[in-house]
């Protein structure tokens, strides 16, 4: 299967990249969901922004996908991640990782969400009670 790649303004929908890695092969379907949370660092947070360079993040995300699937063998695989304005209980990221045993599913997917944020050109303005600030994913 080729892996789901979408970097989006839109909702992500989680229900839709669950059922797109889904097939009776399968025995094991982890998914990562990360939300805009209401606090950060000590200060109570609005919104975010993110903003992402996508001509260079889409292939490094599809990299990110090719050694997660040679390290553990997974081929169904979903990464979706919003840009522009997030409200708090939005999701910013969620990940999909479907395989037969659910060992290899988890620590592709954790593999593929700790590379992404330290990897892929996406980056997180968080707008506070008290300003705004980039941070690091």
């Amino acid at each position: 299967m080729n892996p789901i790649i979408q970097l989006t303004r839109e909702p992500l929908k989680r229900d839709e990249l669950v059922a797109a890695v889904s097939d009776p092969t399968v025995g094991g379907i982890v998914v990562f969901e990360g939300v805009v949370r209401n606090h950060a660092r000590g200060k109570q947070v609005r919104y975010l922004e993110y903003e992402v360079y996508e001509e260079m993040a889409y292939p490094q995300i599809q990299q990110i996908i090719q050694e997660a699937s040679k390290r553990w063998g997974v081929d169904r695989i979903a990464v979706a991640h919003r840009f522009g304005r997030l409200e708090i209980g939005e999701a910013s990221v969620i990940i999909v990782v479907a395989s037969p045993h659910r060992a290899e599913a988890f620590e592709a997917c954790r593999y593929i969400i700790d590379t992404l944020k330290t990897t892929v050109p996406i980056w997180k303005k968080e707008v506070a009670t008290d300003g705004e600030a980039w941070v690091e994913g």
